[in-house]
C-alpha cells in the first residue's frame, strides 16, 4: 500500500540528504518526492510517496523522527486529507493534413481532464494537468494515441484536511 507522508523539517543544508540517506540505508524505496519551504521560511516541508506494510511504515516514522533537524513526521494516508501532483505533457501535433482535426481532439481531451494548454507552437502543444494519480494517468493514457513526446511530473503533495496537522 501507497503511504503519503509528511516532514516538517529545519530549513538548512543536507536535512533533504539525511531523509533520502535513511531511506535508502534501509532499502526503502521513495516513490515521489517534493520538497519546498513553508510559510516562515526556517521550515521546509518534504512530503514523499513509498510503499510498504504497517511494521515497514512505522519503522520509517520512527527513523524519521529520530532525525535531528525533523520537527513533525505525519503519515498522511492515515486520515482525510487532499492530494495533488502537477504534470507536464509535450504532445505533437505534426500528422500532416489531419493536424487541425488533431489539435482540436486534443484541446477537447484537455477540456475533459480541466487541464490547460501553456505553451503552443506548430508542432507541439505543453498541456498542464493537475490531480490525484488516477486522473494524470488517465489523461496521459487519453493524450497517447496523438504522440507524446516529453512527460514530467512533481511528484505528490499533501496536507490534512480540517484541525489535523
Amino acid at each position: 500500500m501507497k503511504h503519503i507522508i509528511s516532514v516538517l523539517v529545519e530549513n538548512e543544508a543536507g536535512v533533504l540528504s539525511r531523509v533520502s540517506g535513511l531511506f535508502s540505508a534501509r532499502g526503502f524505496n521513495i516513490e515521489s518526492l517534493s520538497v519546498a519551504p513553508v510559510g516562515d521560511k526556517q521550515s521546509s516541508r518534504i512530503t514523499l510517496v513509498t510503499g510498504g506494510d504497517g511494521p515497514i511504515i512505522e519503522q520509517i516514522l520512527k527513523q524519521l523522527n529520530k532525525l535531528i533537524p525533523v520537527i513533525q513526521v505525519v503519515n498522511l494516508s492515515d486520515g482525510p486529507h487532499v492530494g495533488r501532483e502537477l504534470m507536464l505533457i509535450k504532445v505533437t501535433t505534426d500528422r500532416g493534413a489531419n493536424d487541425k482535426s488533431a489539435r482540436e481532439e486534443i484541446m477537447q481531451i484537455v477540456s475533459i481532464f480541466r487541464a490547460q494548454v501553456v505553451d503552443a507552437t506548430p508542432t507541439s502543444l505543453i498541456i498542464e494537468v493537475t490531480g490525484d494519480n488516477d486522473k494524470l494517468h488517465a489523461c496521459l493514457a487519453m493524450l497517447e494515441p496523438y504522440g507524446i513526446a516529453d512527460v514530467v511530473r512533481t511528484g505528490q503533495v499533501a496536507l490534512a484536511r480540517g484541525n489535523r496537522k
